[in-house]
């Protein structure tokens, strides 16, 4: 398969995973299998979404890098506009459960600090869904690049909306933020150590102690716990897994696929050398 029928079939094959968690939403609608308070569940399911799009539209670049497999640049934008699309459809299932009453939508979100940091992550991915085209990266030209450069804020606000909004629960929180965490630690490490073995390795600690910070921070803050008990929980087998276990698993995760992917690659290098010296003549 040539580079450009791959390249039409990854955007295929990613577009329609994106719709599947609305398609599914919209099923469970229909069939009236969301629960006893439905838009409640659909506001959740519609913002986790934006959340893990979010993600995945940051985790691109890393991925790029590390597999050194360039066509998956071709699907960012894509993942970039779904995450903006569900944040908009997570707002107006809000909006819908207030009735469609704009008035008491915007003293909610006035009054309300994590509706306030919500629909302002809203507003900055809306702004990037908008500008992601290629008409305005003509239009902006160096501006374009500054501008997207609010996708880091418009996350942090996300996930802090989601570490509020989750209250007593916090775990799916913890986890987004400490896969954050390690992609911002990957932007930040010196070039060679980023697509390296020990690079990796030092991220997916990193990240690891970033989701324990994150976690100890948040319960101790808000509901008074302290560290210890955190502690003894992360090293109990019968609370596996905890939030810090998932992201290091995930962590881990990334470098076996990446031992993976480089190992094919090398054995694909040396059978294709093995057949041009059994197959052309040296002389």
């Amino acid at each position: 398969m040539s580079i450009q029928g791959l390249i039409f079939w990854l955007r295929q094959a990613t577009l329609v995973l994106l719709c599947l968690p609305a398609l599914h939403l919209a099923w469970r609608w229909y069939t009236d299998d969301l629960g006893a308070r439905p838009v409640t569940e659909a506001t959740h399911v519609t913002g986790d979404c934006t959340v893990v799009f979010l993600l995945c539209s940051l985790a691109l670049t890393p991925a790029r890098s590390t597999f050194n497999w360039m066509p998956l640049v071709q699907i960012r934008r894509r993942i970039g506009v779904a995450a903006a699309l569900y944040a908009g459809l997570h707002f107006l299932i809000y909006v819908a459960d207030q009735k469609w009453n704009l008035i008491v939508v915007a003293l909610e979100i006035a009054r309300r600090f994590y509706l306030t940091i919500g629909f302002t992550a809203l507003l900055m991915l809306a702004a990037l869904a908008i500008t992601s085209t290629n008409g305005w990266q003509r239009r902006l030209k160096r501006n374009w690049k500054r501008l997207h450069w609010l996708i880091y804020p418009a996350a942090v606000l996300a996930i802090l909306h989601f570490f509020i909004q989750s209250k007593a629960n916090v775990g799916e929180p913890t986890v987004a933020a400490g896969l954050f965490a390690w992609l911002m630690l990957w932007r930040a490490m010196p070039t060679k150590l980023r697509t390296g073995f020990a690079g990796l390795l030092l991220l997916a600690v990193g990240a690891t102690l970033a989701a324990f910070v994150f976690e100890v921070a948040w319960y101790g803050i808000v509901n008074g716990i302290g560290p210890q008990r955190l502690v003894a929980a992360d090293i109990d087998p019968d609370l596996f897994p905890r939030p810090v276990h998932k992201v290091l698993i995930v962590s881990l995760a990334a470098i076996v696929l990446v031992g993976v992917r480089r190992g094919a690659l090398a054995l694909k290098h040396h059978w294709t050398r093995r057949y041009i010296r059994t197959t052309i003549p040296t002389s």
